[in-house]
């Protein structure tokens, strides 16, 4: 009995030690998601608030680098290559620094190395992949708690914006909007390329169904392949064509695809084409 209750007691205080208050942050974190045109932008920081304090010039003095937030820096990822203030940047994810000039004049920079707790001890300036020089405005309110917004949002366009204290700060950048709706819009008039054709052949032999149209879209496959012919595609079509009652068909294309199998030395498609091949009396 006293062996289990040491072993009861000793179990509690490991339980109570390894036990821990959890209270709010003092910069809680944040993240951000917006959508500009068809590029994803993410965005994650914390926010300090003013608590009474001189921010700009004395908490952050001026001709200091900001790590635009608190804690651990700020970060930005782009989906897509983007326009930052005129630079082009490269899709990633990077960290926001800010140096603080003057109360009017900021340069908010965009930094390569985002493993950093605030502001990297050795400034490397090649890591700066953009940076924009920008006019701070003096706000008639005072904004309490630290903000990164996306606003004046177009189809290729919007506006970073810094808000903090009574200042005010915009960083316009661009992405590549028309860029990707004109490549949509080549590929889907350009009607369906022959790996649709391919696919939807495969799932309407998979699922029994309409097996003519099956046919009609491997053919067509094959046939924009044939420059470049594709084995499994080929043997595709003879499975299909030999469900469709067409045996002479699907021997044709059973050799065809064997043969080429066999120049490129793919095992798997050597044995599938054999198999039916010998299935078929053809070998």
């Amino acid at each position: 009995m006293k062996k289990l209750l040491l072993l009861f007691m000793a179990f509690a205080t490991t339980n109570m030690v390894s036990a821990q208050v959890e209270t709010p942050a003092p910069s809680p974190s944040a993240k951000l998601e917006q959508k500009v045109g068809l590029t994803d932008i993410t965005i994650e920081y914390s926010r300090p608030g003013v608590k009474g304090r001189t921010i700009f010039g004395e908490l952050e003095p001026w001709g200091t680098i900001w790590r635009t937030g608190a804690n651990k820096n700020t970060t930005i990822t782009f989906s897509d290559d983007v326009t930052f203030a005129g630079t082009d940047v490269k899709a990633g994810t990077y960290a926001i620094y800010t140096r603080l000039n003057s109360a009017t004049d900021w340069d908010v920079m965009l930094y390569s190395d985002t493993n950093n707790w605030g502001t990297p001890q050795n400034w490397d300036d090649s890591k700066v992949v953009a940076s924009a020089k920008v006019e701070v405005e003096e706000i008639p309110f005072n904004v309490e708690t630290f903000a990164i917004d996306i606003n004046n949002i177009k189809n290729d366009s919007a506006i970073l914006e810094l808000i903090w204290e009574k200042s005010y700060a915009a960083v316009p950048f661009s992405v590549p909007t028309d860029t990707k709706v004109s490549e949509s819009i080549k590929a889907v008039m350009g009607g369906p390329s022959a790996q649709d054709y391919f696919a939807s052949a495969s799932y309407y032999y998979e699922e029994g169904k309409d097996i003519e149209k099956a046919v009609k879209w491997i053919d067509k496959a094959v046939e924009m392949t044939s420059k470049k012919p594709r084995f499994w595609f080929i043997h595709q079509q003879a499975l299909i064509h030999a469900k469709a009652g067409n045996k002479k068909g699907a021997i044709e294309a059973a050799k065809a695809s064997l043969e080429l199998a066999k120049k490129q030395n793919y095992a798997p498609y050597i044995k599938k084409n054999e198999d039916v091949l010998k299935e078929w009396g053809a070998l």
